[in-house]
């Protein structure tokens, strides 16, 4: 298995204009990961991508992962068939990146759309894509993530029902904690659909007064921490994907309140440390 840092870990800094993507870049790599995950979410000019690919390729760095925020959930034909250029335009990003993985959400719910008709949206989102993922060389991860792919079934459904080999799943463990499903469950529901993973930590609060947190469908609270040091079974995680054969990327997802560079560099060295 590699090692991989997301930008994400980072954003609170990146937002407040402390950290840049070239900073991000020295940071992840000065830290030992094999590759990082680079989101959409940071560029602010299209020349900024093209200055990162050429600082990527002048110090030979890795992407592991490029990853979008798509949505799919919407009645509005041509803001869905927006939304699948979107993604169809990630697939490019993924390919200049050298990356030939896309990380994909499904989509947010909406008041005025029901589960059912959601789902109809997302496959048909997805069907679309995946095509031209097939055409251009990448798998399109889907995370768990949200009302209609945040349990391990519902992502497996997904898959299975749109029926290609370049969907597969971005299991997040963390994320399962927040859908009320046992890590472990998950992972191993999916065993055979991973394609990336998240690793992120979470400890579960008692104090309604603690601010930062989040509240997961069985209305428990829970706050982003260092990995090691909370709730999520990580090593157990990693146990499991070694003996299932999984040789791809260990992507770190840092979310906590903490200092980002320490934090993250704290969860890097632990993750190595057990691999």
């Amino acid at each position: 298995m590699k090692t991989a840092v997301s930008m994400w870990s980072v954003q609170r800094q990146f937002f407040k204009g402390n950290i840049t993507i070239d900073d991000f870049l020295s940071f992840a790599f000065r830290a030992g990961v094999d590759g990082v995950e680079l989101l959409d979410c940071f560029w602010k000019t299209p020349a900024e991508i093209d200055n990162t690919i050429d600082l990527i390729d002048k110090n030979n760095w890795t992407v592991a992962c490029y990853s979008i925020s798509n949505d799919f959930v919407t009645e509005d034909e041509k803001e869905l068939d927006e939304q699948i250029a979107y993604v169809k335009e990630g697939i490019d990003t993924a390919v200049r990146l050298g990356t030939d993985t896309l990380r994909v959400f499904a989509g947010n719910k909406k008041m005025d759309i029901s589960y059912e008709e959601g789902i109809k949206y997302i496959l048909y989102g997805l069907r679309e894509c995946v095509s031209y993922a097939e055409q251009r060389g990448i798998d399109m991860v889907l995370e768990n993530h949200g009302v209609f792919a945040g349990k391990s079934n519902q992502i497996l459904a997904i898959i299975n029902e749109v029926g290609s080999q370049r969907l597969k799943a971005n299991v997040d463990i963390g994320n399962f904690l927040l859908v009320a499903e046992d890590p472990m469950d998950g992972i191993k529901h999916l065993r055979s659909s991973i394609g990336y993973v998240h690793l992120k930590d979470f400890k579960r609060l008692h104090d309604e007064g603690i601010q930062e947190v989040y509240r997961s469908l069985d209305d428990h609270m829970y706050q982003a921490i260092p990995i090691g040091q909370g709730d999520v079974p990580i090593k157990k995680t990693i146990e499991f994907l070694k003996s299932n054969d999984y040789y791809g990327y260990l992507s770190i997802e840092y979310e906590g309140i903490g200092d980002p560079i320490e934090e993250t560099k704290q969860s890097i060295d632990f993750v190595k440390s057990i691999i």
